[in-house]
């Protein structure tokens, strides 16, 4: 069964992330006290913690959560499948529709700061359909 694997926030843009043990998804806006929560398709950014962990292996790293910038790792999902429209439910409450794949690649701080970047390769963006309350080690399943 997919799971959270952590949850992760910033209060300001092009800072990294720190994890969080629960975070207030609030509808239509993102994570409550996270820099990029707002009335556009880049509310949330989820990764998978599979790719964390072989982009580890591959650039001899020990990045963890938030490291890459993203708002939530899920583990024993294929997040890669995810595409624009579909939805994800995490916890009991909250549902996200992925609305964008990758991103443009640019100097940002995680590529500054490590070298590698994730986000623009195999990020899925989401708005969030449903608010409610999420921790790590909630279910994850894809509607």
């Amino acid at each position: 069964m997919a799971s959270v694997h952590a949850i992760c926030v910033s209060p300001q843009r092009g800072t990294l992330k720190q994890e969080i043990p629960a975070a207030l998804f609030l509808t239509d806006r993102g994570i409550d006290g996270d820099g990029h929560q707002g009335d556009w398709g880049r509310q949330v950014t989820l990764l998978s913690w599979e790719s964390v962990v072989r982009s580890n292996r591959e650039h001899h790293k020990d990045m963890g959560p938030g490291d890459f910038a993203e708002n939530v790792t899920v583990e024993g999902m294929d997040a890669l499948s995810l595409q624009p429209g579909d939805r994800v439910r995490l916890g009991d409450e909250v549902v996200l529709e992925v609305s964008q794949v990758g991103k443009p690649d640019h100097p940002s701080v995680v590529t500054r700061t490590f070298g590698i970047s994730l986000l623009p390769y195999e990020g899925r963006f989401c708005r969030v359909i449903q608010g409610g309350t999420v921790r790590p080690g909630d279910p994850v399943v894809k509607l």
